[in-house]
Order: C-alpha cells, then structure tokens, then sequence
C-alpha cells in the first residue's frame, strides 16, 4: 500500500477550471496542488481504459476515490446490501487501477436501529468487501467516512472501532461532517487535538501517517449537515485545524470539497505552510 511522505492537498473531483478528469491532472500540477480525489458519487461506470490512461498520467501525484452515495450496508433488505457491496468492490477496483491509494464511502444508516445492531450489521458486511478486495488483489485502503448527521451511521468512535476489527480498514476523517454532526462543536484547536489524539490512541501513530481527510465550509442545523459552503462563507475554523495537523505531523491526503474546490484547497495550502 502507498506510504505518504507529507501532508496531500486534493481537490473532491476536477477542479472548476478543469475539462475532463485527464485535463485535471495537468491543472492540478499547474496550480501547485497534490491530486484529486476521483468522484463516483453519483453511480460508477466502469471504465478499464481510463484508469489506465489515469494511472500513467497521474505520476506524482496523489489520488483518492469517493464511492457511490447510493450505499446503505444496514439495509433491511439483501438485495440493497449486496448492490451496496457491489458498488464498493467495484469502486475499489476502478479506483485501485487509476492508481488511487484510498477509497472512501459512506457506509450506511441507523433506521432507527440499536446502534450496537447496525455496527455489528456494518462489520459483517464491511468483512465480506475486503475478503472480496484482497481475493482480486487490491492494494487499497477501504475508508468508511465519518458522517454529518446522528442518523447516519459513522462517528469517530465507530469508524475507529471498525478499523480495529477489520484488516485493511481506516478511518475517512470528514472534519465538517464531526462539526456539524455535533451542532458546531468540534471547531477550536483543541477539539481538533483531542479528534487526533483519539485516532492515534485507537489506531496508533501510523494512523495518522496515512490519514485520509474531508475538509469544506459546511452549512449545518441542529440536525447536523446540511451543504457545503466556501470556507469564506462558513464558521469552519479551518486555521485551527491546519495547526493541530502541523503539530501532530498528520501525513497523507485532505481533500477540499468547498463548491471552489481548488481555491479552498489552495487556501488551506498557503495557510498550513505558512506555519
């Protein structure tokens, strides 16, 4: 699996000046970012030749892949979870051969489920992606993501355990979705320190040597999220969150998901080596 060598600064899809996702690649490396992270959010068609053709263009740069959206691994009905494996094994493979290191989703809901049920419901199904993963030969990490909204299965707590219990699991840190999940909390240096310190306690240094992060302006209610926004539009306290990076020397990969996604992603650059 890829070992990253510094903090990655991705943009969430091709950045707005971008074309077509090839085209990205040399924009990317034009404006002075990272990589991208690919978007499959809204359904994956499979496409061999182009992984192919992104892999060799994509050289030194680092990519990421979000998958579908339409994925629920605590379904009350099979067929909705065996279509939800599909699209994350399928995802994987697709990103894997495009040359990304990490895939990211979100895993699933509560339904008004126990939730201690819906883990169990989760780990069960999340073991049966891997075994598939590794049987086919990906070298990729498999990320649930946390989430923005107590609905939705996937706080820190829980994605941590998962990565516990499951070979080739970690955790997807969605900064916005914790603050907004949480009513606005989760937004001083400190918080972002004790959201570090939990990962490196449960998961261990190497953690956060190869963290794969989330990061936007986030539009929120006492229900949790509801957009995003341009961090210039939002309380995101995303200063404090480049602090707490730098001093904790996070490695690997966030990504901007700000409607400006390359102005933002640039922003948090520019502020996070300035220090």
């Amino acid at each position: 699996m890829q070992k990253m060598d510094k903090l990655n600064f991705l943009t969430a899809g091709r950045p707005n000046i971008s074309a077509t996702t090839l085209s990205a690649l040399e924009d990317l490396r034009k404006l002075k970012l990272d990589g991208m992270e690919l978007e499959y959010v809204h359904g994956l068609r499979k496409n061999l030749e182009l992984a192919k053709q992104i892999k060799e263009t994509k050289k030194d740069l680092i990519l990421t892949a979000h998958g579908p959206f339409f994925i629920n691994l605590n379904s009350f009905e099979q067929d909705k979870i065996d279509a939800s494996i599909r699209r994350i094994v399928d995802s994987a493979e697709q990103a894997y051969l495009s040359g990304a290191y990490s895939l990211t989703f979100h895993a699933g809901f509560y339904q008004g489920m126990d939730k201690e049920e819906t883990y169990k419901n989760i780990k069960k199904n999340l073991k049966t992606i891997v075994k598939e993963v590794k049987e086919m030969g990906l070298k990729i990490w498999i990320r649930p993501e946390t989430t923005g909204k107590e609905t939705q299965f996937g706080n820190l707590d829980e994605i941590i355990s998962l990565s516990q219990e499951i070979d080739q699991v970690l955790p997807c840190v969605d900064f916005s979705h914790i603050h907004a999940r949480y009513g606005g909390k989760f937004n001083t240096k400190p918080e972002f320190d004790s959201i570090l310190e939990k990962i490196e306690k449960g998961l261990g240094k190497e953690a956060l040597s190869n963290l794969h992060m989330h990061l936007s302006g986030i539009n929120y209610s006492a229900k949790g999220e509801r957009n995003h926004l341009n961090l210039a539009d939002s309380d995101f306290n995303y200063k404090g969150l480049m602090e707490a990076l730098k001093d904790y020397k996070v490695k690997g990969a966030i990504v901007c998901e700000s409607p400006n996604i390359e102005k933002d992603a640039l922003l948090m650059k520019k502020y996070y080596y300035s220090l």
